[in-house]
């Protein structure tokens, strides 16, 4: 990988590399913007093919942490830590101290938190060495899962919002949601026209969840006690097993989630779900996940517009995390980041008035809407 090439064409600040002999710990932090504030993002633990895949996985997460603060209206960057997954469980504490110690290097230009992969008990071992470190024992976004929670909480809202959009769009040009006119893709059996979904009736409204995670998890419980007909899938058989037990999913092959008939779409998994093989073999009419880069490519909202089918962009509506983030940061309590939350559907609308004015697939309205907070050097209209 050319790292200088890459990190121009992701527009990234710095890209620091760490590594502790004793504890075998290796890291990535990106820093991709901190025009806003101090960059966010948590630290992910996972295992790579390549050093290059984890150098681009945590450019690429960074840059989303950028641009989901802005569009939440937060005074913070976007960063991300990457951690290739350590070899030896007995030496995780010492790792992740040694972690802290090099955070703390950093001066607070990346705050840290949970992520795939990492666990409280990891982000309180951070907290030995750094107090640039957030979500550890007895915190807001620790206590009772509330960073998930409130991310699929948004997520959930959204689904809503742009359900009721598409209620009210006309049949023959492009709706103000921003699909292009297209044949609609084939609804479930049963389930709702477009025109009789409210905001807050999802009665009969099929999901199919991809992965049943903490977040995936919440999500399901959101949809089920709004009424709303669930598909599930996760590799983690345990997982799929508490949401078919819990809500009455039905469960799906992990491998052909994407293809179920239903109403939405909800990638809760890995990214670049969107691409060239699955956009086709979509049977929805709205996706609307929680899973950060959904789109391999950004020319794939394109894709999903002629198709017809409505997108969310994921880092306007899968927002809640971070925002619990920044509510810990400012001292402020879960309810005042739950009202903030709730901004989130009035987000989503203005990016698809935009990308319906513009005619352009609300993935690139999002992004122009962002880089215009940006270039203006801060969050607030």
């Amino acid at each position: 990988m050319e790292i200088w090439a890459e990190m121009e064409r992701m527009g990234c600040e710095e890209l620091v590399f760490f590594q502790d002999g004793d504890s075998s710990m290796k890291a990535v932090v990106a820093i991709h913007n901190t025009k806003l504030g101090p960059s966010l993002g948590g630290c992910r633990m996972k295992s790579y093919l390549s050093q290059d895949e984890a150098v681009r996985d945590a450019l690429r997460l960074a840059k989303g942490m950028t641009y989901k603060s802005a569009m939440a209206g937060l005074p913070f960057g976007g960063g991300k830590a990457v951690v290739l997954e350590l070899p030896d469980p007995q030496k995780r504490a010492a790792g992740f101290r040694a972690f802290g110690r090099f955070l703390e290097k950093l001066n607070g230009a990346y705050v840290t938190g949970l992520d795939l992969g990492t666990t409280v008990a990891d982000m309180d071992r951070i907290r030995e060495e750094t107090d640039y470190v957030t979500d550890t024992s007895g915190s807001l976004g620790a206590v009772g899962d509330l960073t998930a929670k409130m991310t699929a909480y948004g997520v959930f809202l959204a689904i809503r919002e742009a359900l009721a959009l598409l209620a009210g769009s006309p049949a023959d040009g492009p709706d103000r949601a921003g699909a292009a006119p297209a044949a609609t893709p084939k609804t479930a059996a049963g389930t709702k026209a477009a025109a009789d979904v409210t905001a807050a009736d999802l009665n009969g409204i099929t999901v199919a969840v991809q992965g049943a995670g903490k977040v995936g998890y919440f999500l399901c419980r959101y949809l089920h006690e709004a009424g709303a007909k669930l598909l599930a899938a996760d590799v983690d058989a345990l997982r799929l097993d508490r949401v078919v037990r819990e809500f009455g999913a039905v469960p799906v092959w992990a491998e052909r989630i994407h293809e179920a008939e239903c109403d939405v779409f909800a990638p809760c998994a890995v990214g670049g779900i969107l691409n060239d093989a699955a956009i086709p073999q979509l049977r929805c009419r709205l996706v609307a996940g929680a899973a950060n880069n959904q789109l391999l490519q950004p020319r794939h909202g394109a894709a999903l517009r002629e198709r017809g089918i409505l997108y969310a962009p994921d880092y306007v509506i899968n927002a809640g995390g971070i925002i619990v983030t920044a509510a810990e940061l400012d001292g402020r309590s879960a309810e005042s980041a739950k009202r903030q939350v709730e901004r989130i559907p009035a987000t989503l609308r203005r990016v698809l008035a935009k990308a319906a004015t513009s005619a352009i697939p609300p993935a690139e309205a999002a992004d122009r809407l962002t880089e215009k907070i940006l270039a203006r050097g801060f969050c607030r209209e």
